[in-house]
């Protein structure tokens, strides 16, 4: 009787614990793995693989146009899909356009620039193997115009440049004139309008990505009409145990999906362990209330 009482006692203590404890062991379930720089490898997912195939199919020189639909509050889901894409765009020769329809999505955009194409690919040259056009307002109905056509939206790139001066704009009419379209978006206009008004019409191939919270809204246009969909950091992460599986030199610099997975999934394991708490203390509460 006393050991029982010791063990009620114990679990008593379990159910009454501070919260303040809850919110620290989080914070360290984070912080820890960040220091450590801990990361994750997810095997690609299915959905994420056919986009993967799709870019790695393509001919060298296809052309590619990514929209930037989203802006700084959502980069850290978004932005780890645009980098992962774009290193593998370019290692397969692609050219790539940037656009938006999000005016937040320009500078993402640049971002993507500043940060990746001129530190990683610095033989990559503006105008022949990739190009920024910038935002435009319209949101589906741009859509709509680009794709009977592209050039009486976008007369200059993102500079105010002619695109008549740039040798990849050349051949460039409507939208049909791309190999592939993603659309990596966090709300609307995003990549499902990418898809209604750009893919169906079109026959144009669509592939997306979006916040995972986005993501289950996408899922029913998957697998007739987008080729392939990355849903949220874990996406990206997927997208990136490919691009490495496949090329195993981006080992050291393709991994920021993964290392920020790395303190999600510590997190989650503790969420679960409280939950797993909680459910112990009060079975052992009921079964105590019962016996008295």
């Amino acid at each position: 009787m006393a050991e029982e009482s010791k063990n009620v006692t114990f679990f008593e203590k379990l159910g009454t614990l501070d919260r303040r404890w809850i919110f620290l062991m989080i914070a360290l379930a984070v912080i820890i793995p960040l220091i450590m720089k801990y990361t994750t490898s997810i095997p690609t997912s299915p959905l994420v693989q056919r986009l993967f195939d799709k870019t790695e199919d393509l001919p060298p020189g296809s052309k590619i146009l990514m929209s930037f639909d989203y802006g700084p509050s959502t980069a850290p889901e978004n932005q780890p899909m645009a980098d992962a894409f774009t290193r593998h765009a370019f290692e397969k020769g692609h050219r790539v356009y940037l656009m938006a329809l999000w005016p937040t999505g320009a500078r993402q955009s640049l971002q993507l620039i500043d940060e990746l194409i001129n530190v990683e690919f610095p033989e990559k040259g503006y105008g022949t193997d990739y190009i920024h056009l910038g935002y435009k307002a319209g949101n589906q109905g741009l859509i709509n115009t680009l794709l009977s056509d592209f050039t009486a939206m976008y007369t200059t790139d993102i500079e105010g440049t002619s695109i008549d001066e740039f040798p990849m704009m050349e051949g460039i009419r409507t939208l049909r004139d791309f190999d592939l379209i993603l659309g990596l978006g966090s709300g609307f206009p995003g990549t499902k309008e990418w898809v209604q008004f750009a893919g169906d019409p079109g026959d144009i191939p669509v592939g997306g990505g979006t916040t995972a919270v986005m993501a289950p809204l996408l899922y029913p246009y998957y697998p007739k009409q987008m080729v392939g969909f990355l849903g949220g950091l874990q996406g990206a992460a997927e997208y990136e145990y490919a691009l490495i599986q496949a090329y195993p030199e981006y080992m050291q610099k393709s991994r920021l999906a993964s290392t920020s997975m790395g303190p999600q999934v510590t997190a989650h394991l503790v969420i679960v362990a409280f939950i797993i708490i909680g459910n112990i203390t009060f079975l052992v509460e009921r079964s105590r209330r019962k016996r008295y």
